[in-house]
């Protein structure tokens, strides 16, 4: 049977639409609700990348304000944005309000800002955040000073964003507005993939 060249043209058309369709549902599909957060890095988040060889998250143990054992995997479950800083980082100092403004907006049972100071000691981490007025930040000390070296931070503030299942899904090495449309994205969406 011979076909017209309109009819090869809709048959063609048709074949090609199919092929898009299919093409459009299969990458889809392979992405999944898992995949990296990439197409967040934009406008605020600029900054933030996914590594592929990301280090695991440390399993250390910190000291909160009352003195008792801390660790990130207390937090299991949740997402949570690691945030390691000291009051002598003045790009740290200047992005902990914004941290602070993030905590309050989507902080709760699926997410927590976890703030993780390197200072000499907790008290100067205390006193900050008091007098700042960032009572909603957890005060959570490393005595250790070893997070920045285990996550292989090349300098502070560095946040890192966690799973509940306490893997890396990406990293901001540098000072961040987290308090932003931008940030408040990037976390959702990190939120709905760990439901």
């Amino acid at each position: 049977m011979k076909m017209s060249p309109i009819g090869l043209g809709i048959l063609g058309m048709t074949v090609l639409a199919i092929g898009w369709f299919l093409y459009v549902m299969v990458s889809g599909a392979s992405k999944g609700e898992t995949g990296p957060l990439d197409s967040y890095a934009h406008g605020e988040m600029r900054a933030f990348v996914s590594i592929d060889d990301a280090p695991a998250q440390p399993d250390l143990v910190y000291r909160d304000g009352d003195g008792g054992e801390v660790r990130l995997s207390d937090y299991r479950g949740q997402v949570i944005l690691v945030n390691y800083w000291a009051t002598w980082c003045g790009p740290c100092v200047e992005e902990m309000p914004a941290l602070s403004g993030l905590q309050a907006e989507l902080g709760g049972e699926q997410f927590q800002v976890v703030t993780v100071t390197l200072d000499r000691s907790i008290e100067d981490a205390r006193e900050f955040l008091t007098r700042m007025e960032l009572g909603n930040l957890p005060l959570i000390h490393d005595e250790t000073f070893s997070s920045p070296n285990r996550v292989r931070a090349i300098g502070l503030p560095m946040s890192i964003l966690y799973d509940g299942l306490g893997r890396e899904i990406g990293r901001v090495p540098a000072p961040a507005e987290w308090n932003s449309d931008d940030a408040h994205a990037l976390i959702r969406a990190a939120i709905r993939r760990n439901i």
